[in-house]
């Protein structure tokens, strides 16, 4: 009996866990094939600690939290300057919104509750959640990782809330070649399915293909041959802003079940 994968050339756009990843494509008969979208996170050091100082020193109406790992950094610098007391109690006192699972476990553990919270976990859920929201020049301190929300900033924005974002990480573009590659791969239809497992690999991928390739041949890929695969709602989100309607995504959030969900939908429709 043939494998669901076989003979597939499936693209990981991640920067880790590659080789486990491509384990498991190889031992679906899959042809695994590394195209970092992502460049290299790095904590942003001075800036962060100037964010801290600010926060501890001003407070803020509302707290948003938009990523678990990004929000353990937060709290973690703000440990390592002495000023994580002043800062979960600048917490306490303000409105919280959280999007995602993630977190919000990482906030309990620091005896932290959300008043808002995206059940869905995506950017466009927690917007939804905090519509009823008077923001009129409200103090908002938005945590993000390595990564801008422009959905979310217009919306607070437009609401007259007046915002600060916080970014405990920064990304490195990735390298153009590679890009350069993965266009090629894609609007050639030289690969079967892309795979996505962060939503900053999505921006920096379309941001290259607006500046230097066609948007519309990619859109065109996606929908009528190459399958656009994301980890989780999130990514997949950002895939559905890039116009890429066609997508597929594990109901767990989880690099391995993206793969199996993979293997999985071509076990049902071959080609």
């Amino acid at each position: 009996m043939e494998k669901a994968l076989a003979n597939k050339k499936i693209v990981l756009c991640a920067s880790r866990k590659i080789e486990e990843m491509s384990l498991l494509i190889e031992k679906q008969g899959g042809i695994p094939l590394s195209r970092p979208a992502q460049g290299t996170a790095f904590l942003a050091e001075k800036e962060l600690e100037a964010d801290l100082n600010r926060l501890v020193e001003e407070g803020a109406d509302w707290f948003i939290f938009t990523t678990g790992i990004g929000t353990e950094a937060l709290l973690e610098k703000a440990s390592q300057l002495g000023l994580k007391d002043r800062l979960l109690e600048r917490i306490h006192k303000a409105k919280i919104a959280v999007r995602g699972y993630k977190t919000m476990n990482v906030l309990r553990k620091n005896g932290l509750s959300a008043d808002v919270y995206a059940d869905d976990g995506t950017t466009k859920g927690l917007v939804r959640a905090l519509e009823h929201v008077d923001w009129q020049g409200k103090r908002v301190i938005v945590q993000l990782y390595g990564d801008t929300a422009p959905t979310l900033k217009q919306f607070l924005l437009n609401k007259g809330a007046i915002s600060h974002e916080v970014l405990p990480y920064r990304h490195v573009e990735p390298d153009r070649h590679v890009m350069e590659q993965l266009y090629e791969e894609i609007v050639e239809r030289k690969v079967d399915a892309v795979c996505f497992t962060a939503a900053i690999q999505v921006r920096f991928f379309f941001s290259f293909v607006k500046e230097h390739g066609n948007l519309s041949l990619v859109q065109q890929a996606f929908s009528d041959y190459v399958l656009a695969v994301a980890v989780g709602k999130v990514t997949a989100e950002a895939l559905h802003e890039e116009g890429i309607d066609r997508v597929i995504a594990p109901q767990h959030e989880r690099m391995g079940a993206m793969i199996v969900e993979l293997a999985q939908y071509y076990a049902k429709t071959p080609r």
